[in-house]
């Protein structure tokens, strides 16, 4: 459904001279000047803002560059053909606070969002109401309900967290279609602001250096998440069925306003510990994980199967050969004691 415009993270060739020296202005002189502004400014956001505001801010950046009407971002899992997608957290702009939790009861018939999952780095730009036909009557009711008529989209890994973080702009009928250019700036704009997220979310994760990405989450003292492992995201999933993600559960944001640090029990077997990180809270799958027998690579393999993924889906997030991630797998069968997958899911809950 989508159309793809080219990988954010490639080299662009663009040609055109400076008027200060007296060179005619090429076509692609003023966006290329918008874009070197952007970020500039988002240097110069991450520098200073806080980490809980730091995505919504560098999107109002986004905002100057590529106008839309609406925005979504965050982290999601899924998209093969076995495993629905699925939204863990997410912010927005100019979207209903329900928004997340809307599209995760019909994530299954949103093709747009499989084929982001399915083309990691690629952006992808939908303009326009779908053919007829082309769309679920749900999926195209959530839409006209939303105003997302036209959209530009990226998904990216987040190697070894188990999941991927994606960024959606939206325009409403009202507004012009994206054009090709504007889905060019996007890719170069979010592919920066991917690496700078990473960088401080490795800052903010140097006290637990070592511990594996999906078994570390960040939250604001509210409870909102800016960060989530898939291995905490299942555990949370499994201790509290009706959890919608985004926040973390009731029980644990009575936590946050305790005394910290502490280990929290949730569930039958699994304990989080929660400690300050800064202003925020590291949420963490405490001390036994260090003891697994699997190395992370294969511990990201084995989370990413039980979640549904396919060999080929996980070999793409995680950059590697589909054959290794089956060695991958047959090693985390032998090390856990398994023999087949619904085996697999209970001893990844206990370790």
């Amino acid at each position: 459904m989508g159309v793809c415009m080219r990988e954010p993270d490639s080299t662009s060739n663009y040609v055109g001279g400076s008027s200060r020296f007296g060179v005619e202005e090429a076509p692609m002189d003023a966006p290329l000047r918008a874009l070197s502004a952007s970020l500039l400014q988002l240097t110069g956001l991450v520098q200073r803002a806080k980490p809980q505001t730091l995505l919504h801010d560098a999107l109002l950046i986004l905002r100057t560059l590529v106008p839309f009407d609406t925005a979504w971002w965050g982290e999601v899992s899924g998209g093969s053909s076995k495993a629905a997608p699925r939204n863990w957290m997410h912010g927005s702009i100019g979207l209903s606070k329900g928004f997340a939790q809307e599209w995760n009861q019909l994530s299954t018939a949103d093709d747009f969002a499989r084929q982001s999952m399915r083309r990691l780095g690629m952006v992808l730009m939908e303009n326009g109401p779908p053919e007829p036909g082309a769309a679920s009557p749900e999926i195209e009711a959530f839409a006209r309900k939303h105003g997302l008529f036209h959209c530009i989209a990226i998904t990216v890994d987040l190697p070894e967290s188990g999941l991927m973080f994606f960024v959606s702009v939206y325009r409403m009928s009202s507004s012009a279609p994206f054009s090709a250019q504007e889905a060019v700036l996007f890719g170069e704009f979010v592919s920066h602001l991917r690496l700078h997220w990473r960088r401080v979310l490795e800052g903010l994760q140097q006290p637990h250096a070592g511990l594996p990405w999906n078994s570390y989450a960040l939250a604001d003292q509210d409870g909102k998440l800016l960060f989530m492992g898939l291995r905490v995201g299942m555990a949370l999933d499994a201790a509290f069925p009706q959890w919608s993600g985004t926040a973390l559960p009731p029980d644990l944001m009575d936590s946050i306003g305790r005394k910290l640090p502490r280990t929290v029990a949730i569930g039958m077997a699994c304990r989080l510990r929660l400690e300050p990180c800064g202003p925020l809270v590291a949420i963490t799958i405490p001390s036994r994980h260090h003891n697994s027998p699997l190395a992370p690579r294969e511990l990201g393999a084995a989370m990413l199967y039980a979640q549904g993924h396919s060999y080929k889906d996980i070999a793409a997030t995680l950059g590697l050969t589909p054959a290794t991630v089956r060695t991958y797998l047959r090693n985390a069968y032998a090390l856990l004691g398994v023999q087949n997958k619904v085996e697999l899911v209970a001893a990844l809950r206990r370790e």
